[in-house]
């Protein structure tokens, strides 16, 4: 049980910690498909 916690709280960990990283570097689809032809909404 105690394993599986502990895994669980890495999952969380992970996800977030990716999440605020991939946005930190331009990963976003909102950035990678805008070009000079394409207008997106703010």
């Amino acid at each position: 049980m105690k394993a599986m916690l502990t895994a669980f709280v890495a999952i969380a960990i992970i996800a977030i910690g990716s999440n605020l990283v991939l946005n930190q570097a331009g990963f976003s689809s909102q950035e990678q498909g805008a070009g000079s032809a394409v207008r997106l909404d703010n």
